[in-house]
């Protein structure tokens, strides 16, 4: 590696490149929520408005990975594994004080767990609603909340034996938590912000991947939440994103057990 990449690769983002960065990721999730979905949904039933919408945020998933890749390969010349891992902090928890690695720290998942829990099965309907009594404009038009979608009964029959959308929702979930989302904010953006906001990068993180969800902004404040305190934190003070990746992917987990179900026809 040349001395020119090497101090490209090590050196902090400038508040313009942050926001260039989230812009790249927010607007294309944006304008495929808000405007490429509608257009093709427009005469679908619910089942069909929904499919076409996970189907249209998962192309601004995959391109979120393929941004993450643009980033490593302009910073560091190639794109191996060994380069990836280091530069997206795929390694082994992290001593916050001494930066060495220590694996007995994955045991700070099991206290965490329970705070993902708390947010997503305790407070999540409440932050929403509080959220758009203060934004009501922010409110899911029909169709566009997954939630909702997956609790009519009328829908849940449509989908028994439906593999398909099992299989639909795991390509999305995948480019969501782990592809996608996490390898950009995570990985690719909060190892790179220490220089314009300090101690407190993990702060600024969690607000601007809440914030991104432009596609889903009934959402906005439990995903700044989550984003702070559960994903950014963690990968931060341990310095991995495996740490935030997995957190992140138990909201997978739990959709993806859940449809199981619905496709089971065990709901």
């Amino acid at each position: 590696m040349t001395n020119s990449t090497s101090t490209q690769s090590n050196s902090q983002y400038s508040l313009a490149k942050i926001l260039g960065i989230w812009a790249l990721a927010a607007v294309p999730m944006g304008i495929l929520g808000w405007v490429v979905h509608p257009a093709l949904a427009a005469k679908s039933d619910p089942l069909g408005s929904g499919v076409i919408r996970v189907n249209v945020l998962t192309v601004g998933l995959i391109w979120q990975f393929v941004l993450a890749m643009i980033i490593v390969h302009r910073e560091e010349g190639d794109l191996r594994w060994e380069t990836i891992r280091r530069r997206l902090r795929l390694n082994t928890t992290r001593d916050p004080k001494t930066g060495e690695p220590r694996r007995r720290l994955w045991l700070w998942v099991v206290p965490l767990v329970i705070g993902v829990f708390l947010k997503d099965m305790v407070l999540s309907s409440g932050l929403v609603d509080f959220w758009v009594s203060i934004f009501p404009f922010f409110a899911a038009p029909p169709g566009y909340d997954a939630g909702a979608i997956l609790g009519s009964a009328e829908i849940q029959a449509q989908l028994i034996g439906a593999w398909w959308f099992l299989g639909l929702f795991v390509v999305n979930a995948v480019f969501n938590t782990i592809l996608g989302e996490e390898l950009l904010f995570r990985g690719a953006l909060l190892p790179k912000m220490n220089g314009v906001f300090g101690k407190w990068d993990w702060v600024a993180n969690g607000v601007l991947f809440g914030v991104y969800h432009l596609h889903q902004p009934w959402g906005m404040l439990r995903s700044i939440i989550g984003g702070v305190f559960l994903w950014a934190f963690p990968a931060k003070r341990f310095r991995s994103t495996w740490m935030s990746i997995i957190l992140h992917s138990l909201q997978s987990v739990y959709f993806t057990f859940l449809i199981l179900g619905i496709v089971l026809g065990l709901a």
